[in-house]
């Protein structure tokens, strides 16, 4: 979905005063000729951005490598790069809670793709780009978007678009085909925080529970205690911690439980390495090591 922003309140604090002394219009236009600037609010976003855009428009990501959207704070000079933004693309489904005042505050009039707009949003939960299924409409509607914000060059975005259609298309036969040899009663996952329901839902996984039930709030003991006696009972094989997470309380709920593997899944930032610094490749190596620990 794409939409233009209007304008209703001033973003908080003074540390970003210098930052709103800048052209109260926002959208800052591009030289003539130039590459059409998108700000993506993640690293995954950016990802799929830039293989639609390739060629043609200039993709960046507002959070850098390892942040977490859903506990990342805003710093003074990411105003400037939303107001020199020509096209903002976003997750939306309530994962940028920050973004809003920004938006609010310098970029009224600069056109905004909500990827997850119209896409069954279960529980609350954002994390519909961990469906591969559901990436290709965020690919299609990131295309529409740059599209409306560049018509010359909707030859390019669309073919773009659906190249990369293609390879998620084939990215979900992959993983149903690697999930398929994990036996069924096998099938059961405890995680850091649920970022895998789509996922799972998608692939036949069953998250059995998470550590962390709200991002940035730590855990009581009564709920950890409740998680350990679910993955006893359930004689879980793995729990999966996160790069962007200390590892601490995952491994102490593994030994509290005798859960044998501890394994290290991306989801919401892509890597530094080159089997997880672009989306597909992301998702290729969570699935293996998904298979890896549950087989």
């Amino acid at each position: 979905m794409l939409r233009l922003r209007v304008p209703i309140a001033v973003f908080r604090g003074a540390a970003l005063a210098a930052a709103l002394a800048l052209p109260a219009c926002g959208g800052a236009e591009a030289a003539p000729g130039g590459p059409l600037r998108v700000l993506a609010t993640t690293t995954l976003l950016a990802s799929l951005a830039s293989d639609v855009g390739r060629g043609r428009a200039e993709v960046s990501s507002l959070l850098p490598v390892g942040a977490s959207p859903e506990t990342y704070q805003p710093a003074p000079a990411d105003m400037v790069r939303v107001h020199d933004a020509e096209l903002i693309v976003e997750n939306g489904a309530g994962l940028e809670s920050w973004l809003a005042p920004m938006l609010r505050s310098g970029a009224a009039r600069t056109p905004i793709v909500n990827c997850s707009d119209g896409l069954p949003i279960v529980a609350a939960n954002p994390h519909l780009w961990l469906d591969p299924e559901y990436a290709r409409q965020y690919v299609s509607a990131i295309r529409d978007g740059m599209i409306a914000a560049d018509p010359a060059g909707a030859a390019a975005y669309r073919a773009n678009a659906a190249a990369l259609d293609a390879r998620l298309r084939a990215l979900t036969a992959r993983i149903r085909a690697q999930i398929a040899t994990i036996a069924p009663a096998n099938r059961n996952m405890i995680v850091f925080h649920n970022a895998w329901l789509y996922y799972n839902r998608r692939f036949e996984l069953r998250t059995l529970g998470a550590i962390v039930e709200v991002p940035g709030s730590e855990p009581s003991a009564a709920h950890l205690a409740r998680l350990i006696d679910l993955a006893r009972a359930a004689r879980v094989r793995a729990i999966f911690a996160e790069p962007e997470y200390n590892a601490k309380l995952v491994n102490a709920v593994a030994r509290s439980a005798g859960i044998p593997h501890v394994a290290l899944l991306y989801d919401d930032s892509v890597g530094t390495s080159p089997q997880t610094r672009d989306y597909v490749a992301m998702l290729e190596t969570d699935t293996a090591t998904i298979v890896g620990a549950l087989r």
